[in-house]
């Protein structure tokens, strides 16, 4: 075992049960060399150590997002999908990457109808899988760590599988999360996993191995990310997928044929500053982007922060934005997407002045993302810096677990 894996494992065991049972609240932390923000200790800490190590930002991100898909499953995972933003600094450039998940090749425009061609209910949708599209997030990380990694890809790993394999302390989320979850238990591995004889979920501060997990990631340690979309790993989600009383479309074929992409970012200017974040298919950065364009419109600046008046400005703008957000925005590489027409200064002039004193007649329906999307921000110590959103869509995702983790 090198240096480098010994250095991440040993780290990993002084970690793992320094767990804080109690939620509470902190000031903002600054720090001078490098830092990482991510929704789990035990995350923040594997990105930490790589850092620490002298990796990267993104090498830092590939341990930090598998150590997510351990102990914060219910939000994403590798069976999940991505963006990942990358800023260089000695290049100063912005690079944005989809890794988001694409759609079977057998998907059907009416797989989420019902026999009378309706709607299903969210749940009916959901849970199965049917809802099961290729998972991009080990692409993304390898097309990313290809260009800006700097410490070995299997060496990345070894924190998550240490901490799979000797155990994690549950979280008081994780608990409450599992407590509310009406349909996990239907999967029997994380029905073992989760949950006691008594169909409870485990308590907080229970430590939980999950070695399927470990073992897939030694996998992927030893092989590459290509044996997750290839061999036996691929076999089994097809098979999960296929054999579920709600079966889906995957096949072997739509795995194998995955590939994760470089995007331009999308930009657009906010006071004195120029901000970017990731274009479509993702549709938070023109939504966001627009949000502000408008509140600047509005004189939001001359609100207190916690009055009636800035909440009331606040929430009309992001009405307007997730209104053209539901009409305009999707995958780039099937429909156009009007981005530059969005962002347009005279075309937020215009929408700008549909915000007045009172809320407006109808508003826009919102969406459900609940528990099943992480983000996590850091910066090393040469400057460079990751922003990385991964998710398994709705909590728990499609509830099938293959070798460890959530599809």
């Amino acid at each position: 075992m090198s240096s480098v894996s010994m250095f991440l494992r040993r780290a990993a065991a002084a970690a793992l049960f320094l767990f804080c049972l109690v939620a509470d609240a902190r000031e903002a932390l600054t720090a001078q060399r490098f830092m990482v923000a991510a929704a789990h200790p035990l995350a923040a800490e594997a990105g930490y150590a790589v850092l620490q190590l002298g990796g990267s930002a993104l090498d830092a991100a590939v341990a930090v997002q598998m150590v997510l898909g351990l102990v914060e499953p219910e939000s994403s995972g590798i069976g999940g999908g991505g963006f990942l933003l990358h800023w260089s600094e000695q290049e100063k450039k912005l690079r944005t990457y989809d890794g988001r998940e694409t759609a079977p090749a057998a998907a059907r425009p009416d797989r989420f109808l019902d026999a009378g061609k309706k709607p299903m209910e969210f749940y009916a949708a959901a849970v199965g899988g049917r809802s099961v599209g290729v998972p991009g997030v080990l692409r993304l990380l390898e097309l990313a760590h290809r260009q800006h990694g700097r410490l070995p890809w299997s060496e990345l790993l070894q924190y998550a599988i240490f901490a799979a394999e000797e155990g994690f302390i549950m979280s008081p989320r994780l608990h409450a999360v599992l407590e509310r979850e009406r349909f996990l238990q239907q999967d029997a591995f994380a029905r073992k996993l989760y949950y006691g004889a008594d169909g409870r979920a485990k308590p907080a501060g229970t430590r939980l191995v999950n070695r399927a997990y470990g073992a897939t990631l030694r996998t992927l340690a030893l092989e590459g990310v290509g044996a997750f979309y290839r061999g036996p790993i691929a076999a089994d989600i097809v098979r999960a997928v296929r054999s579920h009383p709600k079966p889906g479309d995957l096949s072997e074929e739509d795995l194998a044929g995955y590939r994760a992409l470089e995007r331009e970012p999308v930009c657009g200017p906010y006071r004195q500053w120029r901000l970017c974040s990731m274009g479509p298919p993702s549709a938070g950065g023109v939504a966001v982007l627009q949000i502000l364009g408008l509140l600047e419109r509005v004189g939001f600046e001359r609100a207190a922060p916690d009055s009636a008046a800035a909440v009331h400005l606040f929430a009309e703008a992001g009405r307007l934005a997730y209104a053209d957000r539901a009409r305009y925005l999707g995958d780039p590489d099937f429909v156009p997407v009007p981005v530059r027409k969005l962002l347009d200064g005279k075309y937020l002039d215009r929408r700008a002045r549909l915000i007045g004193e009172r809320a407006m007649r109808e508003a826009a329906p919102g969406d459900t993302e609940a528990n099943g999307t992480s983000h996590f921000s850091i910066a090393d110590a040469q400057g460079n810096v990751v922003a990385m959103s991964s998710t398994i869509e709705s909590q728990f995702g499609s509830r099938i677990m293959v070798r460890g983790f959530l599809l």
